[in-house]
């Protein structure tokens, strides 16, 4: 059974040639993020990601997370990698250096996370939460709050979850039932129930640190009283040690598809006389503060799919090496005699289906974690909105696309192993469902495509898309001057998509005000055809500069090769379905409406 192996030199390449380490790391602060650096860091992270994590993925989706009265126990090992990861410092990485963390560039921390999680997608969703709640409390919480939980959670010595989904919610957070009583001391009792809370309980930590949201009582309905707070497992002590438990508990954990050994958690507040919280940031504004650690989640879990995407063709590569079976089409040879598979046109077809889109993917999210660092910390405060509004544009797609397309992708991975991917023991089967929760994480991919059309495009009348379509212009001029017949047909595929994009943003824009419901019928292909036009610019990019690169005898000639090989490839059969995505949202999202009416 194949275990993972980090895709540094393709990290590399996308970090330092396509989306701009060397505009990251001139930022203040960061002018030590050098390549050499970077190159040891990701190192560094691969060997706990191979070493460590992967050989525990099996494992863990063997035999999973257990609850017994209240407490869960996590697969053999897991509890010791935790310890492993966080004695390294991986935790922390972009943490306020304040309260212990290195603070060092999204970008930086994009690819490690990408390991962690084709490495192990149950383990990586732990530290992935409590990076989220330090965020968020570091943004909007007070310094008491700070000064009591940030130390521990940056150190990784406590964890965080984020709680928002109710039985009877599910994605609708204005129907949020759980109840904040005010206390004399400034503290909140908390009483309720949450749902589908990923590590709500586990042994790695000693405490454990819930966001929650509820309303305050006598807050308005709807999601204008919702407050957010900060509620301990265990007490802590004016030291900072631990004291006594608070009134919350792991009530069960749910049994699932994949990941299995992760728990999630139904969650019980205040059976007793209510949980101690803390409120976080200003009254009745805890879904904007949420919205920090959602943000952050979902380009999170866009990177899931990256690297579902990743393992299973790892996996489905090596098992085509090995199986031998029949005999390539047109192919002459002794009779009886089999070949491995990858011989067969159609396995290769598969093979770099996975490959290029994976790649595409992975570039998408690592150009969107370097305009983020380009928002957060650009001197100049036009270039940090500009990249803000671009950061908040992708994040839907990153999040949305690339979770469908790791899903693709790993079904492929299964296709490619024949029968004997149906079967547990090639281990294919799990990273399909592992990577099947991911388009539902965070907000399904049809709230993407919702948010994608509505507030990022129909309400700004599709400006930031339409700036986003003219840089990818820039592109097509030095592909279509080439003298490369691969790079002429890439920027061919690629002037098409953008043109389709360009006509159905437009068709948005002009759509969203009088008929939001077309609009929001045909969200998904908007989405989707977003992702295989940027995708695509991605990767010419990449095909771009390999082809200087080899022009001047610089790098890898095999290995540059493979990347405009793969960009060639991804435009002709994956952006050549940009026509047929934008038809679909331009001219069919009417008879979703109308049939929908008609029979459903």
């Amino acid at each position: 059974m194949a275990e993972y192996v980090a895709p540094i030199k393709d990290m590399q390449f996308v970090l330092k040639h396509v989306v701009g380490l060397d505009q990251v790391n001139t930022l203040p602060g960061w002018e030590e993020v050098t390549e050499d650096v970077v190159d040891a860091i990701l190192e560094e992270a691969s060997k706990l990601a191979t070493q460590v994590l992967s050989p525990l993925n099996a494992i863990g989706d063997r035999q999973g997370a257990t609850w017994k009265d209240g407490a869960v126990t996590t697969p053999p090992g897991f509890k010791e990698a935790y310890a492993q990861y966080v004695n390294a410092g991986w935790g922390n990485i972009q943490s306020p250096e304040k309260y212990g963390g290195q603070g060092l560039p999204h970008l930086l921390a994009t690819p490690i996370e990408e390991m962690w999680g084709a490495a192990n997608l149950a383990f990586k969703l732990c530290p992935m939460l409590t990076q989220g709640a330090i965020e968020a409390i570091s943004h909007v919480g007070p310094d008491s709050l700070r000064e009591k939980f940030l130390p521990n959670m940056v150190s990784g010595k406590w964890t965080g979850t984020m709680n928002l989904t109710e039985p009877q919610a599910g994605s609708d957070l204005s129907l949020v039932r759980s109840k904040a009583t005010p206390q004399a001391d400034g503290s909140y009792r908390i009483k309720g129930q949450k749902i589908f809370i990923t590590y709500g309980e586990h042994d790695y930590t000693e405490n454990i640190v819930h966001l929650v949201l509820a309303r305050i009582d006598g807050a308005p309905e709807g999601v204008k009283g919702i407050s957010l707070f900060a509620v301990p497992k265990f007490h802590v002590k004016a030291d900072g040690s631990i004291g006594e438990r608070n009134d919350v508990k792991c009530v069960s954990i749910e049994h699932k598809l994949g990941i299995h050994a992760s728990p999630t958690a139904v969650m019980a507040y205040g059976e007793k006389d209510g949980a101690t919280g803390y409120i976080v940031g200003e009254p009745h504004r805890g879904l904007e503060y949420m919205f920090i650690m959602m943000n952050a989640a979902r380009l999170s879990v866009g990177l899931e799919g990256v690297a579902m995407g990743e393992r299973a063709y790892q996996r489905a590569l090596a098992w085509s090496r090995e199986r031998l079976q029949g005999k390539p089409i047109g192919v002459q040879g002794p009779a009886g005699k089999a070949v491995p598979i990858v011989q067969h046109p159609d396995v290769k077809r598969m093979l770099l289906t996975m490959k290029s889109t994976t790649e595409a993917m992975r570039a998408l999210a690592y150009w969107t974690s370097a305009l983020l660092d380009r928002a957060r910390k650009h001197p100049d405060e036009n270039e940090r909105r500009r990249a803000q509004a671009m950061v908040d544009l992708l994040i839907p797609v990153v999040k949305g696309w690339s979770t469908e397309m790791g899903i693709e992708v790993a079904t492929l991975g299964i296709q490619v192993h024949g029968g004997m991917g149906f079967i547990e023991e090639t281990g294919a089967a799990q990273h399909l469902r592992d990577a099947r929760i991911t388009t539902i994480y965070e907000g399904t991919t049809g709230i993407q495509a919702n948010d994608l059309v509505g507030r990022k495009m129909g309400r700004e009348e599709g400006r930031t898309a339409l700036a986003l379509i003219a840089e990818i212009e820039k592109l097509l001029p030095l592909l279509s001057a080439s003298s490369d017949a691969n790079l002429k047909a890439i920027g061919s595929a690629l002037g098409a998509a953008v043109e389709r994009l360009r006509e159905t943003v437009q068709w948005v824009s002009k759509t969203f005000p009088s008929n939001p419901a077309a609009v929001a019928a045909g969200s998904v292909y908007v989405l989707k055809l977003m992702g295989v036009t940027l995708g695509g610019w991605m990767l010419a990019r990449g095909a771009e500069i390999a082809s200087r690169q080899i022009a001047k005898g610089e790098g890898d000639a095999s290995f540059l090769k493979s990347k405009i090989l793969t960009a060639r490839f991804f435009a002709d059969h994956v952006m050549a379905q940009a026509p047929a995505l934008s038809s679909a949202a331009i001219h069919g999202s009417e008879s979703v409406l109308a049939v929908g009416e008609a029979m459903l």
